[in-house]
């Protein structure tokens, strides 16, 4: 009985720690404004085509997740990139692809706010977002990036910003738009 009670107790000890280890985490994660679903690597390509990235292309994917884009990009079509994404263990993830891919040298991945990023050396951005911060993004879009720069959205609009070209691949929508003349 008394061995009983210990694994008992020493069970309940370890299930309050693990408790107390994933609040602990919970509660030092920013909080996503988007749930991360990885993007299809047939959306992925998609998206890349529909872009027409090239070597000469400079790609930030705002909410990169495990950064499929931007390694994709680098490796398929020579492109130099950023991902950005405010989840910690997502930018881990990104880092580790990239390495795994031997594109560490075309690549990087940032932790932070997409709407604090100086997206003005792109020459293509990539979304996977949710509609309401599509439009919030919007005027950070038209402010930041030189006219000619490509935007590239999986599955949602930006309001009445109608787009160039819309595409379905493989059951995903994908929206383009240029960036105008100021």
């Amino acid at each position: 009985m008394k061995i009983t009670r210990n694994a008992l107790c020493a069970l309940l000890f370890i299930l309050l720690a693990a408790s107390f280890v994933q609040a602990q985490t919970a509660a030092t994660r920013p909080p996503l404004d988007v749930p991360y679903v990885p993007t299809r690597q047939v959306v992925v390509d998609g998206m890349l085509d529909l872009a027409k990235v090239s070597a000469n292309d400079v790609l930030f994917d705002l909410g990169c997740g495990d950064g499929r884009i931007v390694i994709t990009a680098a490796k398929k079509h020579g492109a130099t990139g950023t991902g950005v994404d405010i989840d910690p263990e997502r930018i881990k993830e990104a880092n580790e692809n990239a390495r795994k891919a031997n594109v560490t040298d075309k690549v990087k991945f940032v932790e932070g706010n997409l709407f604090d990023m100086d997206l003005s050396k792109a020459t293509v951005v990539t979304l996977y977002l949710l509609p309401d911060i599509n439009l919030k993004l919007r005027p950070q879009l038209l402010k930041q990036l030189k006219p000619g720069t490509r935007v590239v959205s999986h599955a949602f609009e930006m309001g009445d910003w109608k787009p160039e070209q819309t595409v379905n691949v493989d059951g995903a929508t994908l929206y383009l738009w240029t960036i105008p003349e100021k």
